[in-house]
């Protein structure tokens, strides 16, 4: 039976998981579809949330995350209330999108780029101005300018791109912020910002003490590896940051993701270790693709951007076969996540392959 619903329901895509990795006979499999770390928590979090956490789950949690946030603040040199949580870096650009648009509004974005930015602004009722990537995958920021109304209430930038990892200059993005107007919000997704080595790359920090009008998203999931728990914090002006916690889930970051991410600060020096240990294999998965022939944007992200185009579903095959769940975009590319060594010399196998074949 037909139910009634909003009509703008019918015209939002679904998010889609990262597939399971493929089961293949002889082979171990592995899941590099989600740019996920690979490595397990470490286990003073562990600890922390079994001696912390796990005997209070019948309790709600601080709603405002009090100190995370506190923590956070002192280690970003800004106020609590210059603070929010939410459930991912997701929720933290939901709640921005639900706080300053609507129908007959416009959000204007990179892409291809976050998966989640059109279903988010479709949700909120608002129009997505899409606009196109420059050949290497990077921001085409003049074009993003000029996409710029009286309509636009949000500009995103993602830095590094998902899912190119390309990195915005710094810039580029000051190009940006000399020609947004002062009432509207630019908002810099930097959900990957740990993995960025690029020289010239812009730090969102760096201009939030410059311009009123800049939101900051980031995550606990990726760098931290606690993308199970589901916890990410923006920045922003107080103002701003009042009105996101109204359009926030109540109680949405549990207390086993709080006391993780406290833990996690706590155990900082030991995750940078393993940050620094992905980037090298990513520069080392680099190395070998380019000495294959492969040309691809430079990554500065967990993951890398195959731009592979119409042969894109016929390559994704070869990565199934070799039990490797991968990113799919039909007709444009795959990402491909750093994931464990033995994953990372398949992925070079097969992308031997793959030159064999012609790709």
């Amino acid at each position: 039976m037909a139910y009634l619903h909003r009509a703008i329901i019918d015209t939002i895509p679904s998010y889609k998981q990262g597939k399971p990795a493929p089961k293949t006979p002889g082979l171990t499999a592995y899941k590099i579809s989600s740019n996920e770390n690979p490595y397990e928590p470490l286990a003073s979090v562990k600890q922390a949330i079994v001696d912390k956490a796990v005997g209070r789950m019948n309790r709600y949690p601080d709603m405002r995350g009090t100190a995370v946030v506190e923590r956070l603040a002192d280690q970003l040199g800004v106020k609590p209330e210059n603070v929010v949580l939410g459930c991912g870096s997701t929720e933290v650009i939901t709640q921005l999108v639900n706080l300053v648009a609507g129908p007959g509004d416009e959000v204007v974005y990179p892409w291809r780029s976050f998966e989640a930015y059109p279903i988010i602004v479709a949700n909120a009722g608002a129009t997505s101005v899409k606009v196109p990537n420059r050949p290497d995958g990077s921001h085409d920021i003049d074009a993003m300018i000029a996409a710029i109304n009286e309509r636009t209430r949000l500009i995103i930038v993602n830095n590094p791109n998902n899912p190119t990892s390309t990195s915005l200059s710094d810039a580029d993005a000051r190009k940006l912020m000399a020609a947004v107007p002062k009432d509207v919000l630019v908002l810099f997704d930097e959900a990957y910002i740990q993995f960025n080595t690029a020289a010239d790359t812009n730090v969102a920090m760096d201009l939030f003490r410059e311009y009123p009008n800049i939101v900051v998203a980031q995550t606990f999931s990726k760098a931290y590896g606690l993308a199970g728990l589901r916890i990410g914090y923006g920045i922003a002006p107080a103002d701003v940051i009042d009105g996101m916690r109204k359009v926030a889930i109540p109680f949405g970051v549990t207390e086993i993701a709080q006391t993780a991410a406290l833990a996690s600060m706590d155990a900082y020096d030991e995750l940078d270790e393993r940050v620094k240990a992905l980037v090298a294999e990513r520069a080392r998965v680099v190395a070998a693709l380019r000495a294959q022939g492969w040309e691809f944007p430079e990554p500065y992200a967990n993951f890398f951007w195959l731009p592979i185009g119409e042969r894109t579903d016929e390559a994704a095959e070869h990565f199934v076969k070799a039990a490797l769940s991968v990113r799919v975009f039909s007709g444009e590319g795959i990402r491909i996540s750093i994931g464990e060594r033995e994953a990372n010399d398949r992925v070079i196998s097969v992308c031997a392959d793959l030159k064999r074949l012609g790709f």
